[in-house]
């Protein structure tokens, strides 16, 4: 007599509408991520004008019509590749910084990290796309204000981790950093200049921005 199958409380039935629900986002999840990667590398290699919404659905073995389907446009999805990949960006900053013991060092990690890749400058030709596209917008401002605010966190506990002494506000610190990268970044690219180069006049323009603590000062010191 064949034994009869046993149904657990961890595996539905096919038919249960809930589980059904959440393999669809599941896989809705899995194909908005496809086609963010796919268009991020085209985008960055060809520009917008340069890429055609056949060739991201080709780059992530999709039908154009999805990408209609989860972004609508072409330009939608191009801002919101630029403020992925700009998220990612900042997050290998701060990976960078873990090992830094000095505000200086500090600083030149997260300005190594940030200028070693081109997510900056990705970033910047989206803010400008959103001049015409004011649609677009929200999501470019809760970008930013995301970059500040993990900023600010992320700096305000390497001043506690550290006993370091910020010459700013530490939220006008973070702020001030990330205009100083776009700003050095999108006149960089103009004019060709290396990720060297890049670099060195982000680290002049930035200056010392906090101080560490001196042998026997019992006082809180940084400078970035």
């Amino acid at each position: 007599m064949a034994a009869k199958s046993v149904q657990t409380a961890s595996d539905p039935p096919a038919g249960d509408p809930k589980h059904a629900a959440r393999a669809t986002r599941s896989a809705g999840r899995e194909m908005r991520s496809r086609l963010l990667d796919g268009a991020s590398r085209l985008f960055r290699e060809r520009g917008l004008a340069g890429t055609s919404i056949s060739d991201i659905a080709a780059a992530a073995d999709a039908f154009p019509s999805q990408i209609t389907y989860y972004f609508r446009t072409k330009e939608a999805l191009f801002v919101e590749a630029a403020c992925r990949d700009m998220l990612y960006a900042a997050r290998a900053a701060e990976q960078a910084t873990l090992s830094a013991h000095t505000p200086r060092d500090y600083t030149r990690a997260l300005v190594e990290s940030v200028t070693a890749t081109d997510s900056v400058a990705f970033f910047a030709e989206a803010l400008t796309l959103t001049r015409r596209r004011q649609d677009l917008a929200p999501l470019v401002e809760r970008t930013i204000e995301r970059l500040h605010s993990e900023g600010l966190r992320a700096y305000a506990s390497q001043i506690e981790r550290h006993g370091w002494n910020t010459l700013r506000d530490p939220d006008a610190t973070s702020r001030r950093f990330w205009a100083v990268a776009i700003g050095v970044m999108v006149e960089g690219y103009a004019m060709g200049r290396s990720a060297d180069e890049l670099s060195r006049e982000m680290l002049r323009v930035l200056g010392e921005q906090a101080t560490a603590k001196s042998a026997g000062d019992s006082r809180l010191s940084v400078a970035r």
